[in-house]
């Protein structure tokens, strides 16, 4: 299985930060965010890697490198305009393969996610061995967590591991997901599409799974996220 990390937002909540650093570059606890996900994905068996990126986008291949340092293979997807999320996935799909690939944020901080249950996150066939239809077949697998503050309200209900768009309650999308390419074909390389409505179009056909992350998860958006993170390291050296 290959890995997608996003890496293609300007991160205007977190400026001035981000006028000179990419936000997945942002260090939290001693490391940048983003290289907390490549070593969980490498520790879980996953070692090929896709990054798209575009703002600063050099900053984040002059650290990264060809991964090697982190036992990784990082291809890059350079998007001249970002893409948003559903289209910057379209416009990797090349470097990705045909087999389902696990695609997660650059910019949340979950440090203990274990990557290697998303192996088994969409199967070919059911539990007595017989193949799906493939038009029956989960086309994605959502991780969910508790609502954070900024998402009061939540995105997706859930029952059984089958996501809904209503329900209640609802749980937050925790921008970590397992997907068929085939959700993405109808996209062009370098199509401008967002992630949102393209997900609800599957959810309503019935082929979207999910289960509830409860370990530590946040989106690093703002500044004083950031520093409320990096608070017990800073308490530590005494700043």
């Amino acid at each position: 299985m290959k890995a997608m990390i996003l890496a293609a937002g300007r991160g205007e909540r977190m400026r001035p930060l981000t006028d000179a650093c990419p936000k997945p570059l942002l260090e939290v606890r001693g490391r940048p965010l983003i290289v907390w996900h490549i070593l969980n994905l490498v520790r879980a068996g996953i070692h090929d890697i896709v990054i798209n990126h575009s703002y600063l986008g050099h900053m984040l291949e002059e650290a990264l490198g060809d991964g090697s340092q982190y036992g990784a293979r990082i291809q890059y997807s350079h998007e001249p305009t970002p893409l948003e999320t559903a289209g910057g996935i379209a416009n990797a799909l090349h470097l990705l393969g045909d087999e389902p690939f696990v695609a997660l944020s650059g910019d949340i901080y979950a440090p203990y996610f274990d990557f290697t249950q998303v192996f088994d996150a969409l199967p070919d066939k059911d539990a007595v061995g017989q193949p799906i239809p493939a038009d029956k077949r989960d086309i994605a697998w959502l991780y969910l967590t508790p609502n954070p503050w900024h998402n009061p309200e939540g995105d997706f209900g859930i029952d059984m591991y089958t996501l809904s768009n209503e329900g209640d309650p609802k749980w937050n999308f925790g921008n970590i997901g397992v997907y068929r390419r085939e959700m993405f074909d109808g996209i062009a390389p370098g199509e401008f599409v967002k992630f949102g409505p393209l997900m609800r179009k599957f959810i309503a056909q019935g082929r979207v799974g999910g289960e509830i992350y409860h370990g530590p998860w946040v989106n690093v958006g703002t500044v004083r996220q950031l520093e409320e993170l990096n608070a017990p390291l800073a308490k530590r050296s005494g700043q």
